[in-house]
């Protein structure tokens, strides 16, 4: 395992973390220390303020300039990574940065785009009232007026408008059209025409005269760039807003923490010194560091800016802490158990970046048609200029080139492609402020589809927090001695009841062994060897498959089970020798979830590795008809698959590993932010808090979001269909219209903006 060379930390290997310089690899310190290296150890690597890698022959130290390991990426097409801010090189927007900073300013395109904006906003504002007004003023004759509109209109076209040209020359070269090729070749053609009209006057037949001049459109070119700058100006603010609620999250982190040294000596150091396993006091009004355990102290903490819970839950020994939260009027300390990038914020941030980076099914639509849209306006625009040119009235080919030049303005398949991508950014950001996490726009898209929901018990209907309650000896063993074996059996499960166990021994200070050959099957019970006798534990499946007889105690287990208490077999050297009983109290807010998912028409099914009893108490205290008991890993797969193959939309709600196979498998897996890791990587959705309202949350989010992405592409849609006819002339035999070039940049601009004002308006509903 490779070691940071400042703070002696392991080293986790995570894109986007590893670079390549010089054929090594670099890697990122998972406590986010400036220092990174390559697996040469004589070299040590480092990034400047200019994204450049610099090789260090010696150890960097923590005073050392803070490397910038900023990735930049595009909205539209995720799959689009680079190390230094630009134009994306399939659609030409501006990337931005991967992961949001609280330091960040206006983006360095949005200021150059204001700056050449502001600059050449009157020199359009001239050529525009000239173009419009100077013949009748009679100012200049009309061949020096189009030389002074040449000359004005150079330093809009050439220094402003020259990002899109740019970008239009990329995009022919990428061989990926976009808007910026329409913008290119429209005002290409508007200005390289009224350049030749201006200079060479002659070549044009005597048609192209008007008011004493060659007919020139130097306005419709500066127009039209003033007018994209502006819109793009509009969109960059539109669209910053858009990483509002990382940045919210971001901004949750304190900045430095309370660390007790060894000495006893406390001082405040970065948060990026805190180490696992450090000491760290919480007055009352700080916010919670890092992840941990409460070591001292008691206090309320409000976790409402992590899980939406508004009421604070009180903490005391041995409670588990979320980095960021607020402790409101006790003092603790705390050991601190993860940090940097392991801690729950730094998860959910990078879920966020995840989901808002991925994209949604309805997107391919939009991918489709966007893929033969530029070909198809483009095709639209030269037949315009055509018809025109042989059926129009006179001047016939200028009509024909002002009209194609408006089409391939107006046409804005940038307003296509933002559609959804806006609208899955704003939704998951403020899905995360509400405890629910989305991975990717998959899951937002199928939610609203589901109509059956099954659930496990342990940790999703229960607190998760197992109560031992008695213990049952069989003859020849004490009650006491059936929860030490029980309890060393279980020091090796990460299950939350062989968790009470064990605490319920220690607390009686039994003595606990260790075990060896330590094996568990998920979902039924654990086994091992403790001084030559061999130990099992665990429900009815595993004594049937060890062929254990347990009618002895079945009266007692049934009675127990008939309360809501899990009931597990102790064996030992294939012969009963008791059983332990275990009540994991129903959360609080459970019966007021499923009431709400049964009201809108949800299919709720429990299913449980406890017993039928034990399955039918919960059930019924909770008002569910459908419940599964003595359920394994592998039965919850397969009653996934029965309900999938019924043509139900099935999401799956666990914390356990057992549950993993099922959440992967159902259509949407939800798993519990209070469960095992294992569970919340194999689901596609994680309730932060564990609270099943949060089911119906993720629900209504689902709604929305599609809802509004329908309406942006609907938009879009209609936009164009409408927009490029009109700039063709189709009205002109009807109504004598034509739609200018300027009007139509103005749309085009104005399009783009519509749609992400609209995906914003999620961040209010």
């Amino acid at each position: 395992m490779l070691k940071d060379p400042v703070c002696g930390m392991n080293v986790t290997v995570q894109s986007p973390n590893v670079l390549q310089h010089e054929g090594h690899s670099i890697y990122f310190c998972s406590a986010g220390c400036k220092a990174k290296f390559s697996a040469d150890p004589n070299k040590y690597l480092v990034k400047d303020s200019s994204s450049n890698i610099k090789v260090l022959e010696t150890k960097p130290t923590m005073t050392d300039p803070v490397p910038t390991g900023t990735i930049y990426t595009c909205p539209m097409h995720p799959e689009v990574r680079q190390d230094h801010a630009g134009a994306c090189p399939k659609c030409g927007m501006a990337l931005e940065p991967e992961m949001p900073s609280l330091e960040d300013g206006e983006s360095p395109e949005l200021v150059d785009f204001k700056r050449r904006f502001i600059w050449t906003l009157p020199l359009t504002i001239v050529v525009t009232i000239l173009a419009m007004v100077g013949h009748r003023l009679q100012w200049f004759e009309m061949a020096t007026q189009s030389w002074i509109e040449l000359v004005l209109s150079l330093p809009i076209v050439l220094w402003a408008g020259w990002p899109f040209f740019e970008r239009g020359f990329q995009s022919v070269v990428n061989r990926s059209p976009n808007m910026w090729t329409l913008i290119g070749l429209g005002t290409s053609a508007a200005f390289i025409y009224s350049v030749v009209a201006t200079v060479v006057p002659n070549v044009f037949p005597a048609s192209f005269m008007a008011m004493g001049r060659v007919s020139v459109y130097f306005e419709a070119a500066a127009v039209i760039i003033s007018l994209t700058l502006l819109g793009q100006i509009l969109e960059l603010k539109a669209r910053s807003q858009t990483s509002a609620a990382i940045k919210s999250l971001l901004g949750l982190s304190p900045k430095t923490a309370r660390r007790i040294n060894a000495d006893g000596k406390e001082e405040d150091v970065p948060l990026t010194h805190v180490h696992v396993g450090d000491l760290l006091r919480i007055r009352p009004g700080e916010k919670v560091p890092v992840d941990g355990v409460v070591t001292e102290g008691g206090s309320a903490v409000d976790e409402s800016m992590l899980t939406g819970e508004p009421m604070p839950v009180t903490k005391g020994i041995g409670d588990k802490l979320i980095g960021a939260t607020l402790n409101t009027n006790g003092a603790l300390v705390m050991r601190s158990e993860k940090v940097g990038s392991q801690t729950v914020l730094a998860s959910i941030v990078q879920m966020v970046i995840q989901a808002q980076r991925s994209r949604a099914p309805m997107q391919r639509m939009a991918d489709q048609v966007a893929g033969y849209f530029v070909v198809t306006v483009v095709s639209i625009a030269l037949i315009t200029f055509f018809v025109w040119g042989f059926f129009g009235p006179e001047p016939s080919w200028v009509f024909g080139l002002i009209n194609a030049v408006a089409v391939l303005i107006i046409a804005c398949p940038c307003a296509l492609g933002l559609a959804t991508p806006m609208s899955i950014m704003v939704a998951t950001g403020k899905a995360a402020t509400q405890g629910v996490l989305f991975r990717d726009a998959a899951a937002i898209e199928n939610f609203r589809k589901v109509d059956t929901l099954i659930i496990d018990k342990t940790g999703t209907l229960t607190e998760g927090k197992p109560r031992f309650n008695k213990a049952v000896s069989s003859a020849g063993y004490t009650e006491d001695e059936v929860l030490r074996l029980a309890a060393s059996l279980d020091q090796g499960s990460e299950h939350p009841l062989a968790d009470a166990i064990v605490k319920a021994a220690r607390a009686k200070a039994l003595v606990i062994d260790k075990v060896e050959n330590f094996e568990s099957s998920t979902g039924i019970g654990v086994r091992g060897n403790l001084n030559s006798k061999e130990l099992a534990l665990g429900n009815t499946t595993l004594m049937e498959q060890l062929n254990i007889k347990i009618e002895s105690l079945k009266v007692q287990a049934d009675e127990l089970r008939a309360t809501g208490a899990s009931v597990m077999y102790l064996a030992v050297d294939s012969q009963l020798a008791g059983l332990l009983s275990v009540s994991d109290p129903i959360k609080e807010n459970t019966a007021e979830a499923l009431d709400n998912l049964k009201a809108s028409g949800m299919r709720v099914i429990m299913a449980t590795g406890d017993g039928l009893l034990t399955a039918k108490s919960v059930a019924e205290k909770l008002g569910i008809e459908e419940f599964y008991g003595e359920v394994k890993p592998a039965d919850k797969l397969a009653l996934v698959d029965k309900l999938q193959k019924e043509g139900r939309i099935v999401a799956m709600a666990g914390d356990g590993i057992n549950d993993a196979p099922a959440l992967a498998k159902a259509n949407v897996g939800v798993a519990m932010g209070t469960g095992t890791d294992v569970a919340m990587n194999s689901a596609q959705v994680t309730l932060v808090k564990g609270d099943l309202r949060g089911i119906a949350q993720a629900r209504e989010i689902s709604e929305q979001t599609i809802a509004n992405m329908k309406q942006n592409l609907g938009f879009a849609f209609v936009y164009n269909s409408l927009g490029v006819p009109l700039a063709a002339g189709l009205l002109y035999p009807f109504t004598g219209w034509l739609l200018s070039p300027m009007i139509a940049a103005l749309a085009m601009s104005l399009s783009s903006v519509s749609v992400i004002t609209n995906a914003l308006r999620l961040r209010k509903s």
